[in-house]
């Protein structure tokens, strides 16, 4: 059998709040997003995540994606990066380096290939991802809930060791605070001890192995990191 996934950036401003999502149908897909970064950083992640969230699958997988960039750097370009110590022909070092790594880890052992189609040229599955990775960035733009998805059935069976993509530090977005909020406050994810009032925004600055262990919280219960942070707050 064969799982057939679109995969798709969107990034409001370039840079700006940006989302990602992977596509399936009404019962498998996911989006998450940032604050603040680039639509190949979109594009990538959305890749990334529907590999992680296949992970437990021995399936192969057809990947429909509108970014020649992401095709390229997955299927041609990789291999001479890595050979030259993760830098490109002219010398200068990889772009988005941390998630192209990421992705080099994701795909070993697995069975897929790509396929090119025309973003915003009517392909169902394109934009059904389009449109909720563009919900995710304006999710983000106006303080809103992500919405996240139900993700793949059956994800987070496997565990891998992966660590989470090196995209910008995880926010989780509230709604705009009143002019009488208090300021936002700094949180460690993995301390006890609840906050003193209630808060209005939260911004986290996850250290890598922060993002690590709450993505594998994520993949355990089958969610999208971007819900189980909000969970946590």
């Amino acid at each position: 059998m064969t799982i057939t996934a679109a995969a798709d950036g969107s990034a409001l401003g370039n840079p700006g709040p940006a989302g990602w999502s992977w596509y399936v149908d009404d019962n498998a897909w996911a989006a998450g997003g940032w604050k603040h970064a680039t639509n190949n950083i979109g594009e990538l992640t959305a890749v990334l995540e529907l590999f992680r969230s296949t992970a437990h699958l021995d399936e192969d997988l057809l990947i429909l994606c509108d970014s020649q960039y992401v095709i390229n750097s997955v299927t041609k370009w990789m291999p001479g990066w890595k050979r030259k110590g993760w830098r490109k022909g002219d010398g200068k070092p990889v772009m988005n380096l941390e998630l192209i790594q990421e992705l080099d880890a994701a795909i070993a052992g697995r069975r897929y290939r790509f396929e090119w189609v025309k973003g915003h040229a009517g392909h169902p599955l394109n934009e059904a991802a389009d449109e909720r990775a563009r919900a995710a960035a304006e999710a983000y733009q106006r303080g809103r809930p992500v919405p996240s998805g139900p993700g793949f059935p059956g994800a987070g069976t496997a565990v891998t060791d992966a660590a989470a993509p090196a995209a910008p530090a995880s926010t989780v977005a509230a709604p705009p605070a009143a002019a009488s909020a208090p300021p936002k406050t700094q949180l460690s994810l993995f301390d006890d001890e609840p906050a003193a009032e209630p808060l209005r925004a939260v911004t986290v600055q996850l250290s890598a192995d922060e993002h690590a262990r709450l993505s594998r919280s994520a993949r355990a219960q089958g969610i999208s990191v971007d819900e189980a942070l909000r969970r946590l707050i």
